[in-house]
């Protein structure tokens, strides 16, 4: 097993005496899906063999495991069927988190009047979150036909909108990249510049504009290509950019969700302490193993929760938790692990002699702390990771 170990993070240094042979285990883990058990459609070969120590005597998972992707284009319960079939054995839904997942927790969102953007069962998607007013971009395309302008064979000049009684749209959520960009990339500024209303441009361009929650920052990720492909963050970097060209502002986002957001590996550290409690285990979980294959979420994802992890206890810090503030009734009660220890897989889009690129990572998470991007270690693959997590553990 190859291993280098880049960075002795501060929690695993506290965490040593905490550390012995145990027949419940008292960490966890969190796998990446993408460039970690899979490249595209194909399972990664050490996949099937490596999850066996995960499994029990009685079929099932005797560790705390939870898998966290920021792909947002299906439900939870057609990935978990994904991961059953390429793991070996049971994966269920409450075990899968999607980049989409922590809106759930935004219940103050979820009477507006929202307009969705992504791919693949969407409106599904929205609905199992909580959502419960929703229009799509070509429902919006086709009550406002003369937006969508770009095409000229598709031109229509009626302005709308076609249906008079059409709501007025209170809020945006972008799940994932749409499959073309240009009519989502102009309606989407269309209505932060008319208040969710485009019949018009008003006098004055209104700032704060309405809400937007976004999914997924990844800008690059693996599949079958040799060559990693544009993700969400790409599609953000262009929303933002045109935004700021045209009104001479820059976007606000009320949300960032998927990695490198605290509030997903919050909502992580939950279910992850639910799966415990599933599998027999009733003391905390003290440790999270978070493995993964892109620095820029990933690992820096990771770094950053076991940063918020190491404040989180600390009075002052709590009165101005940025999460409990978003979360306001959902959040109920801090985190109870104590670490989050990232480990980077080589099988994806980093490897240990990747060069850390500032500007990979996404707008509101700049300036970034370089240690952030740092993984407490580098191995092969997952068979690797999990071989370290237990040999850290003590664990067999």
């Amino acid at each position: 097993m190859a291993i280098m170990k880049i960075l002795l993070r501060p929690n695993i240094a506290r965490l040593t005496g905490l550390r012995h042979l145990s027949i419940k285990p008292k960490f966890g883990l969190l796998f990446d899906i993408d460039g970690v058990i899979v490249r595209g459609k194909n399972v990664l070969p050490p996949v099937p063999e490596a999850f066996k120590r995960l499994q029990g005597k009685d079929g099932k998972f005797r560790v705390p495991t939870v898998f966290v992707t920021n792909s947002g284009n299906a439900l939870r319960s057609q990935r978990a069927a994904d991961l059953s079939k390429w793991i070996g054995f049971e994966v269920k839904e409450s075990q899968v988190i999607m980049a989409h997942s922590p809106l759930k927790l935004l219940q103050n969102f979820h009477n507006k009047q929202v307009l969705i953007s992504g791919q693949g069962p969407i409106k599904e998607i929205a609905k199992e979150l909580g959502f419960q007013k929703i229009i799509t971009i070509q429902e919006l395309v086709k009550n406002f036909p003369s937006l969508d302008y770009v095409n000229v064979e598709k031109r229509n000049p009626l302005s709308g909108p076609v249906d008079p009684n059409f709501p007025v749209i209170e809020g945006i959520v972008l799940f994932s990249e749409p499959v073309s960009w240009e009519t989502p990339l102009q309606l989407i500024v269309d209505l932060l510049m008319t208040n969710g209303m485009p019949t018009g441009l008003p006098g004055e361009i209104p700032y704060p504009h309405i809400p937007v929650l976004a999914c997924n920052m990844d800008l690059l990720w693996v599949s079958e290509a040799p060559i990693p492909r544009y993700g969400h963050g790409a599609f953000l970097l262009c929303l933002e950019s045109l935004y700021k060209k045209i009104t001479g502002k820059d976007l606000l986002y009320t949300a960032l969700v998927g990695k490198p957001s605290e509030l997903t590996y919050y909502h992580a550290n939950y279910m992850l302490s639910k799966h415990a409690k599933s599998i027999g285990i009733n003391h905390n979980i003290d440790t999270i193993y978070a493995i993964g294959d892109n620095i820029n979420t990933d690992i820096f994802g990771a770094n950053l929760y076991d940063k918020y992890l190491s404040y989180c206890t600390k009075e002052e810090v709590l009165k101005s938790d940025k999460l409990k503030i978003l979360l306001g009734k959902s959040y109920t009660e801090p985190p109870s692990a104590k670490a989050c220890i990232s480990i980077l897989v080589e099988t994806g889009v980093h490897n240990r002699n990747s060069k850390f690129i500032a500007e990979h990572n996404p707008r509101d998470f700049l300036p970034v702390d370089e240690c952030l991007c740092k993984p407490a270690f580098v191995v092969k693959h997952v068979g690797d990771a999990i071989n370290l997590a237990f040999k850290e553990e003590k664990f067999d």
